[in-house]
């Protein structure tokens, strides 16, 4: 006989706890088939990455109709496994004796800029070159916290262009890993550089690669190792291994380039550089420059499993006792860095390879804009084309500011709302100048790549912008939406002759106090330009190729004011 069923009386509130209960089980299956049948968007991001998340805080700030597509199941995973030491190289820096928070931006290499005072990489470490793990923990954090839309675990395995449901126009498809497809008017591909490059060498298939070497160290005690690489990644493993191998041989095509030579972060720092002091203090370890690629060189393995370099010129052995190639190795690493991913794209969307970085950003124009594919923009890390070698573009301290630049800009050609401004009377320009000059992140990061302008208009007036790509200055009307004119430009700059591998930037004569020598200053320091149109030749702002130069002083601060006509 069954048990008599009994009517059961809940009170409101245990019943509106028992229904957030299930609510909360099911939260996740209801927002994920959501997104999914929700499959037409007008703005894609494609990776949940620092620019991905970037970019969307944007556009999510705007109230845009927007999605992040992330192929793994939290925000940043690329740091879940990168760098491989873990160890990061940009800087925490905590306390920079000002109350100024804009100013302490500056020297903060690692949170992304957001509306929320919590969301800053000092709450999270103490350390000055943070652990990568508390940078993924700060990544998803801020995705969380900030309720960016994200859809996980979706892998957009092919990007196309063609007509929308209704047959007319012109919208991307992206389709994902389960041939779910996705449909956008515009996309913005934040995937970043991933794809680890394989230089073109005969043999390299005896090298393990950065991306899945071992990381024990008893795996190279009493080893012979060669390092193919000589970027942060190469210094990084031969630090982690230098107390375990017999010597470690390093090299790459070019000489060694210092960061703090070449002002540009991405080149070797200092705290990766042991294997310099082991070089020159005699300690059997090993640095050269072999042109591997293209025939000159190649690896070879011997009937007892030693690996060695060899010549496709043999006469390059007759002084085999004092040749590098007469050494042999135990274990070949790959450490050559990362490329963008191409591959997703058909051929009709497929982005050109830039000149800039061996094939491995996409061509892209000043708007961020891929070349030759309307309304398909890049994001991130892999804009980096556009000031490679030069500034910070390639780096999160530095992309976070052209991730603003591009929200604008897509604000502006796809919203009607210009890019952000400050009206004054030109009386009052020198001082919001002059604060802008001593606070302001953007430029001091994204030095020669970003400048403030301020527009002069002919009643007295002053349109100011700021963060404006140097490089989209002759276009700035389809840029930002403002009406050219009579201009002046300000961005912050090295000295022409200060910067380089080898240079001795510690010199005696490095730096100068006299502010009538301003424009002798090696430091980073403000640069001002007047333009009353540009020319069509502009390729960039350069008061060492002006033809009129003077010197202007403003208290005790010495800029440049350079006029061309």
């Amino acid at each position: 006989m069954p048990f008599p069923l009994r009517p059961v009386t809940l009170s409101a509130r245990a019943m509106e706890v028992r229904v957030l209960l299930v609510l909360s089980f099911l939260s996740p299956f209801i927002v994920r088939e959501t997104l999914s049948r929700n499959n037409v968007h007008k703005y894609c991001v494609i990776g949940a990455g620092p620019g991905g998340l970037q970019i969307g805080y944007f556009l999510d700030r705007a109230g845009r109709d927007y999605i992040i597509f992330e192929k793994n199941t939290t925000a940043g995973s690329f740091f879940t496994h990168y760098p491989r030491h873990r160890t990061l190289i940009s800087i925490n820096k905590r306390h920079t004796g000002s109350k100024n928070r804009e100013f302490s931006f500056r020297h903060d290499w690692n949170s992304l800029i957001s509306d929320d005072p919590t969301l800053f990489l000092k709450h999270y470490t103490d350390e000055y070159f943070p652990v990568a793990d508390v940078y993924v923990r700060y990544l998803q954090d801020y995705a969380e916290q900030l309720q960016l839309k994200i859809q996980y675990e979706t892998e957009i395995k092919e990007v196309d262009k063609g007509p929308d449901e209704e047959g007319a126009d012109s919208c991307f498809h992206l389709k994902d890993q389960n041939g779910v497809v996705y449909r956008c008017d515009i996309l913005i591909v934040s995937t970043g550089l991933w794809v680890p490059h394989v230089p073109d060498i005969q043999g390299i298939e005896h090298a393990q690669g950065y991306e899945s070497m071992s990381l024990d160290r008893r795996d190279y005690e009493g080893k012979r190792v060669l390092i193919i690489g000589r970027g942060n990644a190469g210094f990084e493993t031969g630090n982690h291994i230098v107390g375990n191998a017999a010597y470690i041989h390093m090299t790459a095509r070019s000489r060694i380039k210092l960061a703090y030579q070449t002002h540009y972060v991405g080149d070797v720092r200092a705290i990766n550089n042991q294997m310099i002091d082991t070089y020159q203090l005699k300690s059997l370890d090993g640095q050269f420059e072999l042109f591997t690629g293209a025939g000159t060189a190649y690896i070879a393995k011997d009937s007892k499993g030693n690996l060695f370099l060899s010549p496709m010129d043999k006469s390059f052995l007759d002084d085999v006792e004092t040749s590098i190639f007469s050494f042999k190795y135990d274990t070949i690493l790959r450490c050559t860095g990362f490329m963008f991913d191409f591959s997703i794209f058909n051929d009709s969307v497929r982005p050109r390879y830039s000149d800039a970085g061996q094939k491995k950003f996409p061509l892209i124009q000043p708007t961020y804009e891929v070349s030759g594919v309307p309304d398909m923009f890049i994001g991130g890390i892999a804009t980096h084309s556009l000031d490679y070698k030069r500034s910070a573009g390639g780096f999160i301290h530095g992309y976070r500011y052209t991730a603003r630049a591009l929200n604008r800009h897509l604000e502006w050609k796809y919203e009607g709302v210009p890019w952000p401004s400050v009206s004054m009377l030109s009386t009052d320009l020198p001082n919001y100048m002059i604060k802008r000059i001593n606070e302001a992140s953007g430029p001091y990061q994204m030095f020669g790549v970003l400048a403030d302008v301020a527009l002069l208009r002919d009643n007295g007036t002053v349109v100011y912008l700021e963060e404006v790509p140097v490089q989209s200055l002759p276009a700035i009307h389809e840029m930002t939406g403002h009406k050219p004119g009579r201009m002046v430009i300000w961005d912050f700059e090295y000295g022409p002759d200060y910067s380089g591998p080898g240079e001795d930037v510690l010199r005696e004569d490095r730096a100068i106090g006299d502010p009538f020598q301003g424009d002798n200053s090696n430091f980073l320091h403000p640069v001002l330009y007047y333009y009353i149109s540009f020319p069509s030749s502009f390729k960039g702002l350069s008061y060492t190729t002006s033809r009129n130069t003077e010197i202007m002083c403003q208290g005790s601060s010495s800029i440049i004011f350079t006029k061309t006509l």
